[in-house]
């Protein structure tokens, strides 16, 4: 086996966007409406294998727009990649996937958003950059939180 077999691989595959949804519930009136609306961003992400070495990478933002208590749209997309990853360290791998992956995919995520809300007849959504390791972190911390719960719950039930 020569050593070439054994170097880190990363590459990008494939971008594309993987589901993109529009609602507007009180169109027409809500363009009426003179109030700037308030502006809600969730975001989630996510990575799986999809074979050996290949991994698929997702990031999913769900943009609320409301004037008052109405609803003016309400966009979700969910852009992905498909990138390789071989020969890389178990302990590298998922924060590469956690972190990195999403950092390629999130820029293609934010146009593709601030696209479907203009072409809707709004003004754009620009979505701030995010800190995907912040983000990452902070999940690392939930997670760790949920199971300390869960093990101080078993240990109190005899």
């Amino acid at each position: 086996m020569s050593d070439e077999n054994l170097q880190p691989v990363f590459q990008i595959q494939r971008v594309y966007l993987k589901d993109m949804s529009l609602e507007q519930p009180n169109s027409p009136a809500i363009f009426l409406e003179q109030e700037a609306p308030t502006i809600e961003v969730a975001l989630d992400v996510g990575a799986a294998p999809l074979q050996d070495g290949i991994f698929e990478s997702t990031v999913t933002i769900t943009v609320t727009a409301k004037v008052k208590d109405k609803v003016a749209f309400l966009v979700e997309g969910k852009q992905a990649g498909i990138f390789e990853a071989r020969n890389i360290p178990a302990d590298q791998l998922d924060p590469l996937l956690g972190i990195g992956c999403p950092n390629i995919v999130y820029p293609y995520l934010r146009a593709n958003i601030a696209d479907v809300i203009t072409r809707a007849g709004f003004p754009p959504v620009h979505l701030a950059e995010i800190n995907f390791e912040v983000f990452y972190q902070q999940r690392l911390q939930a997670i760790a939180e949920q199971q300390a719960k869960a093990a101080e719950g078993t240990n109190t039930v005899q």
